[in-house]
């Protein structure tokens, strides 16, 4: 899982196993180590909302997902889900959550995992 954060949006690009992990078992979480702290990033069902949520809490970034975007996203051409989330303090936070595409350019990331591109 990819996580670009900009201000005030964050993005999650998930690969095809990790699309299929989180709509089997409603959660999928990776983590970076630093030197002294641990940074985790995490994407979870949550039941009674609408769209998409998020929060920041214990060195961890949540982004929380109605269960019924999840029915068939792993098998139908559902690129991904966003929501301008408006926090407690009245800020919009932007947030995207969608499928990780082969990219056009030559890169030396390993992308044998990641969803054919449509434009290629």
């Amino acid at each position: 899982m990819k996580i670009r954060i900009r201000e005030n949006s964050i993005r999650y690009r998930l690969t095809k196993s990790e699309v299929e992990a989180f709509c089997k078992t409603g959660y999928f979480a990776q983590k970076t180590e630093f030197n002294t702290t641990l940074f985790c990033y995490e994407i979870k069902i949550k039941k009674n909302i609408n769209s998409l949520q998020t929060d920041f809490a214990n060195n961890t970034i949540t982004i929380y997902v109605p269960n019924s975007y999840t029915k068939d996203w792993a098998t139908n051409s559902v690129v991904g889900f966003n929501n301008n989330y408006i926090t407690p303090q009245g800020k919009t936070l932007f947030i995207l959550v969608e499928k990780d595409f082969v990219c056009m350019d030559e890169t030396v990331e390993d992308q044998s995992d990641n969803y054919p591109n449509p434009n290629a």
